[in-house]
């Protein structure tokens, strides 16, 4: 039974707190479209996204009129369009025109961002998987909605070292077509390790081929609910904190599960997920860096940094767990740094490194996201960067990404501007040591040994 108190409580949250839902992610899954014929492949994935989603937006904001709840994004995840295009496309610019008919419908069914041009190539890569990933800077520089993800690592399968190579020339290349805007088509490019189906957040959701034809996934963001309740017990025993961290993750995730449901109910598509992560924004007091401050830390970055984030995910999943009948996604706090004013200021005062970032990839959901990292960085030094977050996640079986973004044109000391939800950066140092003859060696890492498990 909800009380008066629980309703003035969560207003406040809404209000005071920066609480919102950051997306309703409808997945659609695109397989029955396939045809050997590209025009009637574009024809079928548009008519297919805008009777799915057609009403998706009204929805999104019938919800948030009827509760009170901001909705930030509405987003249409869909299958991996490597899969989808495997037969019908010939070239990279073919690819790109399937690319172009996602932002199309995307625009008409008004969703802000549209996930799964994408590959899954944790172990090796088809003709048509190397296709998309080489047409990837045609096609995000000539779209506005479409987002990008590829699978390059998994626990099972180990770490595809020639996949991990191609994507260092490939991020260089987006990062040149949109130097006039600080690269920012990069934030729209992420690779994995163990990239799960069912992720609502951009720019790594898409539909997986477990999932139903049609499937709804909410992601939820309250850092600054988190922060607000730990100014409360200041000082206080860990048993405490943890306690409160639960209890606070517990009613965030409630408004997510409620969101979900509602959707679900309107748009007649099954819940899926409630994805648990504390996705922080620009917004001064949203950030998963001031929480990590209020725990105790003078700056994000300082010693004891990797430890308080690993309880700070713990105890989210913890309270919620219990908040939601479906748990899934990426599920932990995301550490972006263009998109956590704390994050930044940790940068700024020289208290977090790219190697510290690193080490806290072991603990949180996510890696390296929204990193600005000097123009001039060599495609293999890259490529290395995202080796060694692909190992973090296949040896500690968890999901891990990057998400870094060689600003062309500017170095250390510098800043990046891009604008909205994704802030600004201070252009990060990189380890310029060469590590070429690594990456260079053809073939995968192989899998670790507990992978055989099953």
């Amino acid at each position: 039974m909800i009380n008066l108190y629980e309703v003035t409580e969560t207003n406040k949250m809404i209000e005071q707190e920066n609480l919102d839902v950051r997306t309703i992610t409808l997945g659609i899954s695109l397989l029955d479209c396939i045809d050997a014929d590209l025009d009637k492949l574009n024809e079928n994935i548009y008519n297919r996204i805008t009777t799915v989603a057609k009403d998706l937006a009204s929805v999104g904001e019938k919800i948030e009129h009827e509760f009170g709840i901001p909705i930030v994004n509405k987003r249409i995840s869909v299958t991996p369009i490597a899969l989808v295009g495997g037969s019908a496309c010939k070239t990279p610019e073919d690819f790109a025109t399937i690319a172009d008919t996602l932002d199309r419908a995307a625009e008409k069914v008004g969703a802000n961002l549209i996930g799964g041009y994408s590959a899954l190539v944790s172990k090796g890569m088809t003709t048509a998987d190397e296709m998309l990933i080489r047409s990837i800077p045609i096609a995000l520089g000539r779209t506005n909605r479409v987002c990008s993800s590829v699978n390059l690592a998994s626990t099972k399968t180990g770490i595809n070292m020639d996949a991990v190579k191609l994507m260092g020339e490939i991020l260089l290349e987006v990062a040149e077509q949109s130097k006039d805007r600080d690269s920012v088509d990069c934030m729209k490019l992420v690779v994995f390790c163990n990239a799960p189906d069912d992720n609502p957040f951009m720019a790594g959701a898409f539909h997986g081929v477990t999932e139903a034809d049609a499937i709804i996934n909410v992601g939820v963001s309250g850092p600054g609910v988190v922060k607000t309740a730990l100014e409360k017990v200041r000082g206080e025993n860990f048993e405490v904190l943890c306690e409160t961290i639960k209890k606070t993750a517990f009613k965030v995730t409630r408004v997510g599960q409620l969101v979900a449901q509602e959707a679900s109910r309107l748009l007649n598509i099954p819940f899926g997920i409630v994805d648990l992560s504390l996705a922080p924004t620009p917004a001064i007091g949203d950030s998963v860096a001031d929480i990590l401050c209020e725990i105790g830390l003078e700056y994000a970055g300082a010693p004891g940094t990797t430890a308080a984030l690993a309880l700070l995910n713990d105890q989210v999943k913890k309270g919620g767990v219990m908040a939601s009948s479906y748990v899934g996604g990426l599920s932990g706090a995301f550490i972006p740094v263009s998109e956590d004013q704390g994050m930044i200021n940790a940068v700024q005062a020289g208290a977090i490194t790219l190697e510290k970032l690193e080490a806290m990839t072991c603990v949180c959901s996510v890696g390296l996201d929204m990193i600005a990292i000097p123009g001039d960085t060599k495609e293999t030094t890259i490529a290395g960067i995202i080796a060694d977050e692909m190992a973090i996640g296949m040896v500690n079986q968890k999901t891990t990404a990057v998400r870094v973004i060689p600003v062309q044109g500017k170095k250390v000391g510098d800043t990046a501007e891009f604008g909205g939800l994704l802030g600004y950066a201070p252009i990060m140092p990189v380890n310029t040591f060469g590590c070429d003859d690594f990456v260079n060696r053809p073939g995968r890492i192989p899998a670790p040994i507990h992978s055989f498990k099953n």
